[in-house]
């Protein structure tokens, strides 16, 4: 039984919930419509017992009780008010209608009605289906008697069954519009959801950076808007993890498989005594060996990744990395290191080590070149994390800002620093692998200002 309903729900949102409406709806208008037919019924009964009583008073102005016996008095046009009517005095009947027999359902019941000597009222099913309904009234006087009306219920139950028929036709054509208007509400509710999953279904097969965010949507999807954000946030970093990867690897492999090509050419190249093959083959082990803890590594990453499935791959909280830097620079004692940051949480779509290999040359030279104070501020942008590194030294010169990023460049080599000119290059390198960049502010004065721009974790 349970399968066969749950083959019969129907399969879409929209439908359920429109089953939910019309389950409802028919539960209520059931409820509202036995209880209407139920007070009609008993208003129209009412009415019954009304115009009995009415009849049973007109009739009892007729009846003399003050005389020896009770007498019946004989009025112009009585047979209105002989028709359905029963009078006795005490269990003697005086009258009946004409067509009713002694001993005829109808004419039973009135005697039972005229025994209780009070005014009393029941309902008889003379011939079915047909009811009839009975009503006594006593006759004060010098002598008892008691007057019993009847009326037929026929004309009171057509209408009650009317108002039934009416009833049901008129509750079917509201759940038939209850069904349709909650489809059609429904429909339109769930037609901005519809659009957000295809939209994040397109977003997240080519890692945009478009996101859903909270305005102009109502409480419900703003949280649905603020979770899919968040999915397509981890989607891409995932992504760009995989890329980063992959580059690297291609990067690391590339020089130990370089080696070991060059080896093997200068071997075959000619003949070679046993000292020069016993040298190549060390050179191509350590090259295997160097290929070998490679691709440890990087298992070893992956192992990592799998007992914590709920962290995003590639994905760093910045602020500890750079307070951890700011402790372990070598910097001078006079030269004070700060990081501030408008959210300690703010996190970044690289690795950690990645993270440090990008910003410690930035601290390193800030750190070299500054006079009392090195600030590294951190905050967020829509898509990406900003990291300003600022010192208030002498700055870079003019003149050089355009070899700052050029390998092997140095704006004065003589100032007593070591340095080979790689760590700036090296650091816009990493940076640009990963999606993102390092600039030198040449506007700002004193000192210099150079920020890193990374993609959001």
């Amino acid at each position: 039984m349970r399968s066969l309903l749950g083959r019969l729900a129907p399969r879409t949102l929209r439908g359920r919930l429109s089953l939910i409406a019309l389950t409802t709806a028919a539960l209520l208008m059931t409820i509202l419509t036995v209880v209407f037919n139920t007070m009609v019924d008993r208003h129209l009964q009412h009415q019954a017992d009304d115009e009995l009583r009415t009849r049973a008073d007109a009739v009892a102005t007729t009846v003399d009780t003050n005389g020896s016996r009770v007498r019946v008095l004989e009025t112009a046009n009585d047979q209105l008010l002989d028709t359905n009517v029963w009078i006795y005095t005490g269990t003697h009947l005086l009258e009946q209608p004409t067509p009713a027999a002694a001993d005829s359902p109808l004419t039973r019941a009135a005697a039972r009605l005229a025994a209780q000597g009070s005014r009393a009222c029941a309902t008889v099913h003379a011939v079915r289906p047909r009811s009839v309904r009975l009503c006594s009234r006593p006759v004060s006087g010098r002598h008892a008697a008691m007057v019993v009306t009847a009326l037929d219920l026929a004309p009171y139950r057509n209408s009650a069954d009317t108002l039934l028929l009416g009833s049901l036709v008129l509750d079917a054509v509201m759940l038939i519009c209850t069904y349709a208007l909650t489809r059609l509400s429904v429909g339109r509710a769930l037609r901005p959801v519809r659009a957000m999953t295809e939209q994040a279904t397109e977003w997240s097969a080519v890692a945009a950076v478009d996101r859903f965010g909270v305005e102009k949507h109502p409480a419900e999807l703003a949280a649905l808007g603020d979770s899919l954000d968040a999915l397509l946030d981890r989607i891409r970093a995932v992504l760009r993890h995989e890329q980063q990867l992959t580059g690297e690897l291609s990067h690391e492999l590339r020089t130990p498989l370089t080696r070991i090509i060059m080896e093997l050419d200068w071997w075959r190249g000619r003949p070679r005594s046993t000292e020069e093959t016993r040298a190549s083959h060390q050179v191509i082990a350590e090259a295997t060996q160097s290929m070998l803890t490679i691709c440890d590594t990087l298992l070893n990453d992956a192992r990592e990744n799998a007992r914590n499935p709920s962290t995003v791959p590639g994905t760093t909280g910045v602020v500890p990395v750079l307070r951890r830097l700011a402790q372990q620079l070598d910097a001078p004692h006079q030269v004070k290191a700060a990081v501030e940051a408008s959210c300690p949480e703010l996190e970044a779509g690289v690795t950690p080590a990645l993270l440090e290999r990008i910003v410690s040359p930035l601290l390193a030279n800030a750190v070299r070149y500054a006079r009392s104070r090195v600030t590294v501020s951190v905050h967020r942008r829509p898509g990406s994390v900003v990291i300003d590194v600022v010192d208030d030294g002498p700055g870079v010169p003019e003149a050089f800002t355009g070899e700052l990023f050029q390998p092997g460049r140095r704006a004065d080599a003589t100032d007593g620093h070591d340095g080979a000119g790689l760590g700036l290059p090296l650091a816009r390198r990493l940076a640009r692998a990963a999606g993102g960049e390092v600039s030198y502010d040449p506007g700002h004065t004193p000192g210099a200002r150079f920020t890193v721009t990374l993609p959001a974790g």
